[in-house]
């Protein structure tokens, strides 16, 4: 299929499913160059970085808006769904006004930009998301964030398996029955849509699509998890789970060791895949010294969100929160040097749960039994870290079940029972690591340096076995006289 062909099929689609007006430039698939022309010339606060980034604003939203977030009550996946806080419910009448008033918006503008592409490396349970949005730096994030299709791909890619529409520049009608706010963010798993008004921060997209897939793969016998990975040389993977701000993407981003992802991943039988194409990264703070893997991949192809730069050098000052605390930047995972391209792994034998303790209690490292890695990974503790959702400024003690409650669909113990059985039948061990403060509380005490976290983290995991036999080896000149009970209470080789 030639590249005209396939224009006018994603104009008859998009035509004929949402009506939407394919008289007007509808730009598909376009390449980084051409969508930085694009936002350069049509949106106001783009700009170029000296390092070849592009920098833009995402508006008022600077962060997430989780409690505009909603699923529609419908027959297909309403058992399925965990009803709450999380996850509220939405009639399929308010999705269509949502989504009626998002298309008529998209219908407004000159141009409309659509990006096809992949979610999850396993071609076994890849599914293909199109995304239709009127800003070129959301199509280009998009572009980072899913996994780019080949030409032999976009050639055969169909009908999507999943739409976004995001009218984010545009308001939700707050008279809409269900909404809160001016923000509405909704997806309808019957119709395989979701739709987005009220904000402009685009990682509302890349959520909705983990969303998805939390709802999907355990359906398929899948387990889906927020948790960075990454691989040794000798193929050995570790998983890292933990919300925004524990250091899930800089602690993956080890130079010795293979990055598989850094934020969504999924474990099939065959072991782990990576969900999306990019990552993801907090810059706030952000400097050659201390994160140097994540700082070299700024660069032409990346897209720059919400930070503060010197309009005349175009330098980006990092540790200016002026905007916000959240500032971010996506890239294409392959910007990562030692990126493993396809981001696929064995099974796990490291489970790494981060925790970042606002009240300087726990200790750097624990090692995990079983039963307490459950524990820990249902309980989900951890600290909200400012920016990373919208009206945080300092960090709050809070409780996150499966360390990603905002992005589960289905019940918790559903992806806990999962993982523990995974765990158990690869023999994986558990560790329970605080990125958080150490020497006293948030204000008093100081946050433990993520250089100091991945030191123990290759530390305690690499020696853990050899330290053991010296242990051992140094207590059976006394075993003769201890109780079992004592022995018992020593490292099990």
């Amino acid at each position: 299929m030639t590249s005209i062909e396939i224009h006018d099929e994603i104009h008859t689609q998009l035509h004929e499913t949402a009506r939407v007006d394919y008289r007007k430039p509808i730009i598909h698939n376009a390449s980084v160059p051409v969508l930085y022309e694009e936002a350069l010339k049509y949106e106001k606060g783009t700009a170029l970085t000296d390092s070849g980034a592009l920098v833009t604003d995402s508006g008022t939203k600077k962060g997430r808006s989780p409690k505009d977030k909603r699923i529609v009550d419908e027959p297909a996946s309403r058992n399925d769904i965990w009803w709450g806080p999380v996850n509220t419910q939405m009639t399929e009448n308010a999705f269509m006004v949502n989504r009626e008033r998002a298309i008529d918006y998209l219908n407004t503008r000159e141009r409309l930009y659509v990006f096809d592409g992949f979610a999850g490396w396993d071609p076994k349970y890849r599914i293909k998301v199109r995304v239709v949005c009127a800003r070129a730096y959301h199509a280009l994030f998009m572009n980072n964030m899913l996994i780019r299709p080949t030409e032999a791909e976009l050639a055969s890619f169909g009908e999507p398996d999943f739409t976004i529409f995001n009218g984010g520049e545009f308001p939700a009608n707050r008279y809409t029955t269900g909404m809160t706010s001016t923000t509405s963010v909704s997806i309808n798993f019957d119709r395989h849509e979701m739709v987005i008004l009220g904000t402009q921060y685009a990682g509302e997209m890349k959520k909705g699509v983990f969303t998805v897939m939390h709802y999907l793969m355990p359906k398929a016998g899948v387990l889906s998890l927020h948790s960075s990975a990454n691989e040794g040389p000798n193929g050995d993977v570790s998983l890292f789970f933990g919300l925004s701000g524990t250091g899930k993407t800089t602690l993956s981003a080890d130079p010795n060791r293979f990055l598989i992802g850094d934020d969504e991943h999924c474990w099939s039988d065959d072991g782990i895949f990576n969900i999306e194409g990019g990552c993801y990264a907090k810059c706030i703070d952000l400097s050659p010294e201390k994160e140097p893997e994540i700082f070299a991949a700024i660069r032409f192809g990346s897209v720059l969100e919400n930070v503060v730069y010197d309009h005349a050098s175009r330098k980006v000052d990092y540790a200016n929160s002026a905007l916000t605390e959240n500032t971010r930047c996506a890239y294409p995972i392959e910007f990562i040097p030692n990126a493993k391209i396809p981001c696929v792994g064995g099974h796990p034998s490291n489970i790494i749960l981060l925790t970042c303790d606002a009240f300087g209690v726990l200790p750097p490292v624990s090692k995990l039994s079983a039963d307490q890695a459950m524990y820990h990974f249902v309980s989900g503790y951890t600290a909200k870290i400012a920016g990373t959702e919208d009206g945080i400024t300092e960090p709050q003690a809070t409780f996150s079940t499966c360390f990603g409650a905002p992005f589960l669909v289905l019940h918790p113990m559903r992806y806990a029972e999962m993982l523990a059985a995974k765990m158990q039948e690869h023999k994986a061990d558990a560790w329970l690591i605080n990125t958080g403060w150490n020497g006293g509380p948030y204000g008093v005490g100081k946050r433990v340096a993520l250089k100091y976290s991945r030191a123990i983290i290759d530390g305690d995991i690499a020696t853990r076995e050899k330290l053991a036999k010296l242990f051992v080896e140094h207590f059976v000149s006394y075993a003769d006289k201890a109780s079992k009970e004592v022995i018992a209470a020593g490292p099990q080789v």
